[in-house]
This record gives structure tokens, sequence and C-alpha cells, in this order.
């Protein structure tokens, strides 16, 4: 029972210590697509962790699940992990594991769920604001205007994904201002950033106790809101992606003297206006590099026995 112990404890030392350093990194605004990609990185090693604590207990505490596990293995190998030493800890280990796989993939249907709720709310308000024309066939088009009088722009995920814009954003949109609302909306699209936010709320809703399923819900939020400004800056520049996002927000008082904490549009605006020093490919390299190794911690601490033994 060593090698699930060892497992949850390096799952429980990553998820305290990960956000931790990922707070005081000062490269995460300058580049948020590596950031989103580290962030991935830490929460799918803390899910490996127990998903590989689980099977190992399991295969401690039950015969059944231990054959099939270890069923190509020798028996040096089997004899390594010492299974049969668990006692009734590594059946209450595995079955507090396995139910809390259960609750994350319950968590994660739900959140499926209410996204296609909310997709076929907002078709039938689309559908009512901006009705078909005759001959003109439902998610047809790709970009769709609706009446509206607040300055509003999204894009709508689905089998037919299509960017909403009102008419009040296309009146005080000027120029190339719409061409970068659209080029935001469709860095979201492109790199499926709602799978990103869904999959983070599954996760901080399932299990708010938990820090670093919190702070990577609300890393992502932030995050994927950068990348995107980060490319529509690249196609139409920064000044016109921070006037376009000006001319949307304006009106939603989040300029004003007391804004909302969770409400990040003028840090994105300043950062388009002052960007920041880009990292050195070399350095995102590395970066890159490093997270991917994350995942890669928990199966090496959990073939480090058999391997032993093999050797």
């Amino acid at each position: 029972m060593m090698v699930p112990a060892a497992l949850l404890l390096l799952g429980a030392l990553t998820a305290v210590f990960a956000p931790r350093l990922l707070a005081r990194a000062d490269w995460a605004d300058r580049e948020p697509v590596v950031a989103l990609w580290v962030w991935q990185c830490v929460v799918a090693a803390v899910l490996l962790c127990c998903a590989l604590s689980m099977a190992l207990s399991a295969a401690a505490a039950w015969t059944a699940v231990r054959g099939p596990l270890f069923a190509p293995a020798p028996r040096g190998v089997v004899e390594a992990y010492a299974l049969g030493a668990g006692g009734s800890w590594a059946a209450v280990t595995a079955v507090a594991l396995a139910c809390g796989g259960a609750w994350t993939g319950a968590m994660l249907a739900a959140e499926i769920a209410l996204a296609r709720r909310q997709r076929r709310r907002r078709e039938a308000e689309i559908l009512r604001r901006a009705p078909l024309l005759p001959g003109e066939e439902p998610g047809a088009d790709r970009l769709v205007v609706v009446e509206g009088e607040r300055p509003d722009a999204w894009w709508l995920p689905g089998s037919a994904p299509r960017l909403v814009i009102t008419t009040a954003a296309l009146r005080r949109l000027k120029g190339r201002q719409v061409d970068a609302v659209v080029a935001h909306e469709q860095g979201h699209a492109r790199a499926r950033h709602d799978w990103l936010l869904r999959c983070s709320a599954a996760l901080a809703g399932g299990f708010p106790r938990v820090p670093v399923f919190a702070a990577f819900r609300a890393e992502m939020h932030r995050l994927v809101e950068l990348a995107a400004d980060d490319t529509a800056s690249r196609r139409h520049g920064r000044l016109t992606t921070a006037l376009a996002l000006v001319g949307l927000n304006e009106d939603r008082g989040v300029f004003g003297p007391c804004p909302a904490p969770e409400d990040h549009v003028p840090q994105r605006v300043h950062r388009l206006l002052a960007p920041p020093d880009r990292l050195t490919p070399a350095r995102r390299l590395r970066l890159t590099a490093c997270a991917a190794l994350l995942p890669a911690l928990p199966v090496l601490v959990a073939f480090v026995p058999g391997l032993r033994a093999l050797g």
C-alpha cells in the first residue's frame, strides 16, 4: 500500500503548491496560452494521482480487480507492490476515490446538460429576435445580427457554431473594431475554450473545498479571454482590439470607480495598450515541456516497484 499512499501524497502536494507557484509567476499574463497548458497539466496530474491510487488500492483489496490489472505482469512484479498488505484501508481508499470519480463524472454530465439547455434557449431567443427569411435554413449563416440596445457579441457553440452580434454593437464599433471582435470570438471557438470552462466549472462545483479546482476555474475564465485578445490583436492590432473591448463594455460600469472584482475588462484593456514583453521561445518551450512532465510523474511513481522488480 506504499504506492497508493505515495500517489495520494503526490496529488495533495501538487494540488496545494502548484496553484501557489502559478499565482506568483510573472509570466502567465504574458503567455496565456502557455499558462492554460500548465494549468491543464496540473489538474491532469492531480486527477491521474487519484485514478492510479484508486486502481492500485482496488487491486490490493479485491482479487477480482488484481487479476485483470496484473494479468500480463510476472509474479515478481506483483509481489513488488505488496498488494496483500493493504488490509481494510485499501478497500476504504478505493471506494472513496471511486465515489469521487463518479461524482466528477456526474458533475461533468450536469455541465454538459446545462450547456445544451443554454444553447437551445439562446438559439430560440436568436430565432425570435432574428426570424428566418423564406427559404433560409436554421444555422446556415455563421454571422447573425440581432436587434439589441446593448452592445454585445458572443460565440454560440454547437454543431453549426455562429457569431451573434447586436445592432447596438455594429452602431458603436467603427471600422476594423468589428473584425477584431469577430477574431476574438473565433479564437475562443478554435481553441474550444467552452470545453475548458465547462470542465473547470464541473470540478470546482463538484469539489468546492479543493482550492486547486477553484483556482483552475478562476484562471480559465481569465486566461481564455487574454488568449482570445491576443488572437484578435495579432490580426487587427492592439489599439483596435482595445477600442472594441471598451466599446462593448463601457455601458456596463466596469470602468467606473468601483468595478466588480471578478471583472477583468480594465486589466485586459491596459494589457492591450501597454503589452508586456513576451517570453523567449526557449523559455516557452521549457515551460511547456516541464508542464508535460507533471502528468507523467504519477505514472512513473506507479511503475517504480514494477520497474525495480524487472531490473
